[in-house]
């Protein structure tokens, strides 16, 4: 039998105190991204996906989906995500792709998609540094991973820069501005699987 094309669809979710006004409208987008996910499996059969989420706050980095096959996912609810405390976004980050990292041993045909999604900058990570993050960054872009930064509040293409991420996407903190946010995420997601399908380069230019 044939072994599918892995996609590693990793997405680095932020549940600090400031995403409260917004809770709703991440649970419903994060719920439809799973959606879109599913679908651009069906569309692409000879692709095999799989989610890792992992949500981050001063309390706790929060791993609700280990490489997960998409086809199994369920939606999350407010159980699951109740944003509180301060903003561990490289603790989280580097929780993360190491999740990944280490389900890809022995596996040689994949790609990986990295989506970071926050309203603030860093300031509670202790186990990781930006410039550790930013070489694991480096080291990984040349191993078929693509790194996506979308953020609200603060300057978003200056920390991306930080980490090396080219890809990136501002949007609006309310209703409208989420939704316009995820649409654009859920096209650009579709382009990204078909590159991998023609064999395109898939590194830079996601939200084009």
């Amino acid at each position: 039998m044939t072994r599918k094309h892995q996609v590693h669809n990793l997405i680095v979710l932020d549940e600090s105190g400031s995403m409260s006004p917004i809770k709703s409208n991440i649970i419903q987008g994060f719920n439809e991204l799973v959606q879109t996910i599913q679908g651009i499996e069906k569309k692409f059969p000879e692709q095999e996906h799989f989610i890792t989420l992992v949500s981050f706050n001063g309390l706790d980095i929060k791993k609700l989906h280990e490489r997960d096959p998409a086809n199994t996912l369920r939606e999350i609810d407010e159980t699951k995500y109740r944003p509180y405390g301060s903003t561990p976004l490289f603790d989280a980050m580097g929780s993360g792709i190491a999740i990944v990292e280490n389900g890809l041993k022995g596996v040689t045909d994949y790609n990986v998609l990295v989506t970071i999604l926050t309203d603030g900058e860093e300031n509670a990570s202790k186990e990781y540094t930006g410039s550790s993050i930013k070489q694991k960054v480096e080291e990984l872009k040349k191993n078929n991973w693509t790194f996506t930064y979308i953020g609200t509040d603060h300057d978003i293409e200056k920390m991306a820069r930080s980490l090396s991420i080219e890809n990136t996407l501002n949007f609006s903190k309310d209703s409208a501005g989420i939704n316009e946010m995820f649409e654009k995420e859920r096209i650009a997601r579709f382009k990204y699987s078909e590159k991998i399908d023609k064999n395109e380069d898939t590194s830079t230019d996601f939200f084009c």
